[in-house]
């Protein structure tokens, strides 16, 4: 982590996860309901900003977020982490590719970094493929979700079909080679031109190693996972 963190989360569980993890970790979290009107500064490591945009229309995610982002930029944060859910559920049209894209465009990155991965509560990627438990999530409760059904396992067909970037993989081997090999890996597929990188990561110690491996990007996405004890 570098300097201070502000998590745009996009319900308030999943804002709840965030800070609570972070907590755990040691660091001082301030939680906020909504993004506060307020120009007073916050003396805190991490900023966690609770949003209701998870199901609502993309354009409406879209700007509650960069709002979010730039309220976060104001307190002097250097690094947006885009928390949603662990189980990468939205709706056919967003709201993960679309927000995910415009805050990359308002960050001026050009490659951001896709991974949902929870191994605490069983959410694990393989080979690019998002597993509840030992299910993958398509076979898993999830295929029946009444409002946002996930059909489909392959994070790097969903967040494509979401948004106009191509995706590549970090994959689980590369991982296991530590940081290093892991940083040349995002670096090479950021020059090749890739938009979003899906990451593997079987145990809290692959995110770790990503998370060491990308500590000085602007823009980070996934679950609570990073943010874990």
């Amino acid at each position: 982590m570098i300097n201070k963190l502000g998590v745009i989360a996009d319900d308030f569980t999943g804002a709840t996860d965030a800070a609570s993890f972070a907590a755990k970790s040691g660091l001082r979290v301030v939680q906020l309901s909504g993004i506060p009107s307020q120009d007073e500064s916050i003396d805190a490591d991490v900023l966690v900003v609770s949003l209701k945009s998870r199901s609502c229309p993309a354009d409406i995610a879209i700007q509650q977020s960069l709002d979010a982002s730039n309220w976060l930029l104001s307190q002097g944060c250097t690094q947006i982490y885009f928390k949603y859910c662990s189980t990468f559920d939205s709706t056919t049209d967003g709201n993960i590719g679309p927000v995910t894209e415009a805050l990359m465009a308002h960050l001026a990155v050009n490659t951001a970094l896709i991974c949902p991965a929870l191994p605490v509560n069983g959410r694990t990627v393989y080979k690019g493929n998002l597993f509840v438990f030992d299910e993958l999530l398509s076979e898993s409760g999830m295929r029946n979700h009444p409002i946002t059904p996930m059909t489909d396992s392959n994070l790097l067909r969903l967040i494509e079909s979401q948004a106009n970037g191509n995706a590549t993989l970090l994959d689980w081997h590369t991982i296991q080679q530590g940081c290093n090999a892991t940083q040349l890996a995002v670096e090479d597929a950021s020059i090749q031109g890739a938009t979003f990188i899906v990451c593997d990561a079987l145990t809290h110690k692959d995110l770790d190693t990503i998370a060491a491996a990308c500590e000085s990007h602007r823009l980070l996405t996934g679950g609570s996972g990073w943010l874990a004890p």
